[in-house]
């Protein structure tokens, strides 16, 4: 693709993105608000399941959206001074309660005990949570999920998950939100999309790795 077409594609998202933005996510609130309500004031069982599947659903949509409209226009990142390890440790703690219930293992590896770089730490934060919940999707029950913080050569994080791994194509494909051949279980949200967009606006890097089983992200700051 070249640099012209890339830039038209993206504006087209773009364009799509702010107007889909505003005619889905009004009805959404409607139909979420009115869930919340019901849901309020019922007491039978599997009326309270359904109402609830209801609000996590429209939720879903609402994130779609959110992030179409952060691939297509990302907020410029504010760079700052911290702990590498800290982000990606709390990258991790918000997606325990996931992990928890998918069945699956967050491991966070290495000996690094403070990475001190400068970067927007809510930005990389959200590019690493997006890696880590592409890995917990892609693993079955009992499943690992792994991230290692790297000093040397250049501060990185690495993602691993002993999921089933990434063909030729979908690995060249793996951040294109344009690519519609990906894996039930596996990047069919904007996800990926998300984390590399976050990682080049940062003028970092978003890589995988071949593997011989699963597949390994490597965010290069």
């Amino acid at each position: 693709m070249t640099p012209e077409l890339e830039r038209e594609k993206l504006a087209a998202l773009a364009e799509f993105a702010a107007g889909a933005g505003h005619e889905i996510n009004n009805p959404l609130a409607v139909i979420f608000g009115r869930a919340q309500l019901l849901l309020r004031d019922e007491s039978d069982p599997e009326r309270r399941r359904e109402l609830a599947i209801i609000q996590v659903q429209a939720q879903r949509i609402r994130e779609m959206i959110a992030d179409l409209m952060l691939f297509a226009r990302p907020p410029q990142p504010e760079p700052r001074e911290v702990d590498l390890q800290a982000v990606v440790a709390g990258a991790l703690t918000a997606l325990e309660a996931k992990a928890a219930t998918t069945g699956a293992r967050l491991e966070l590896r290495g000996d690094v005990e403070r990475l001190p770089v400068v970067v927007d730490p809510e930005q990389i934060q959200l590019a690493v949570r997006a890696l880590v919940d592409n890995g917990l999707n892609a693993v079955d029950r009992g499943g690992t999920v792994a991230v290692e913080v790297r000093r040397d050569p250049t501060p990185a994080v690495v993602v691993r998950d002993d999921g089933p791994g990434l063909s030729d194509v979908e690995r060249r494909h793996a951040f294109d939100p344009f690519f519609s051949g990906r894996q039930a279980g596996r990047g069919l949200g904007m996800g990926l999309c998300k984390a590399w967009r976050i990682a080049t606006n940062h003028g970092c890097s978003l890589t995988t790795e071949p593997a011989d089983r699963g597949a390994t992200f490597v965010l290069l700051l």
